[in-house]
Parts: structure tokens; C-alpha cells; sequence
């Protein structure tokens, strides 16, 4: 068993770790969306986890996420060091640190962090993981399907019946011919 599967192990005892130890992990994309995260719960669970817990820290400039909500998820931010703004539905909220801030499932408010200060924002993140969540993205008017990990385009939103033939004899299928 490798040292992954091991940690996979939900008979296996985990032990307290030092925030410090695990590594910063960074990402970006384009000018506007980036950050660097230390992600603390698969450090120690792996990838078998049902809620993950990161420290995040967003550079002056940029945005934490595409704005979003989802469907199946709840997702939690503390506000450790420094400001950002908080985008949320329409509205913009200033948080510094001690500022908490929870995003319920199925609240149709999309939210991200922009850090419009002139120093690193440090904040804690808690939030569910869900293989079957549905996230939709607010700006761009998209839709993530976690089963499938596909994106769809909600301005081609159909019709239940658009594609079906609704006229006419139903044909059997190959499969239920005798």
C-alpha cells in the first residue's frame, strides 16, 4: 500500500500537523485570478476527504475564484490577516481580519474574494467536497457538473423536450424487439 492509500485509510489515526510543514501550492490564470494555498486537509487525509480545509493567501490585484455558488456545497471563509472585498451577489463588503463569512448551499449569490488593498490577504477556507456538486458561475453564465467534470453554457439552456421526436409511433428499440 502506498503512502497515498494509507493515508486514505479512514481506520488510520491522524496526528496533529504544523501549519508551516505543508507546502504552498500556487495557481493562476491570466493577470486576474490567482492565489497560493497550503491545502491542510489533504495533507493529511489525501484525496479521501468529505470537507477541506485551506489557508489561502490572495496577492494585491487579484481574484480568488470566477464568482460562483454551488448547489451541493457550503463553504466557509475566515478572514486571518489583512483586507479584501468581497463580492456577493451585487453587493461589494470590505473584510479584514476577524471577518467570517458563509456561503450556504443552493444560495444562488455568486461570491469570490478580490484583494483591492496594497498587501497579501491571508484567509482560512472551509468547504465541503462533493463529487456530485453543480456549480454555477455568475459572471460568465456557466455551469459546472462535478459528475460528469463538464461546463455547460447556460445560454444554450434547452427546452426538456427540445431534440425528442414527439410525433409519430414510438419505434422500439433494437434491444426490445423479440
Amino acid at each position: 500500500m502506498s503512502r497515498n492509500d494509507q493515508r486514505d485509510d479512514p481506520q488510520e489515526i491522524r496526528r496533529p500537523i504544523a501549519v508551516e510543514s505543508v507546502p504552498w501550492e500556487e495557481w493562476s490564470e491570466g493577470s486576474r485570478f490567482g492565489s497560493r494555498f497550503r491545502h491542510l486537509t489533504r495533507a493529511v487525509m489525501g484525496k479521501g476527504h468529505h470537507v477541506g480545509v485551506l489557508i489561502e493567501e490572495l496577492l494585491p490585484g487579484k481574484q480568488s475564484s470566477p464568482a460562483h455558488y454551488h448547489l451541493l456545497e457550503e463553504e466557509h471563509i475566515l478572514i486571518l490577516e489583512g483586507r479584501a472585498t468581497l463580492r456577493l451577489a451585487e453587493e461589494t463588503i470590505e473584510m479584514s481580519a476577524g471577518d467570517y463569512v458563509c456561503f450556504p448551499a443552493r444560495q444562488k449569490a455568486g461570491h469570490c474574494l478580490v484583494n483591492t488593498s496594497d498587501a497579501p490577504c491571508r484567509f482560512l477556507v472551509i468547504g465541503e467536497k462533493k463529487p456530485d456538486d453543480v456549480c454555477v458561475y455568475t459572471d460568465s453564465n456557466k455551469i459546472l457538473v462535478g459528475s460528469v467534470d463538464e461546463v455547460y453554457d447556460k445560454t444554450q439552456v434547452r427546452d426538456y423536450w427540445h431534440g425528442e421526436e414527439t410525433g409519430g409511433d414510438p419505434t422500439p428499440s433494437p434491444s426490445s424487439s423479440s
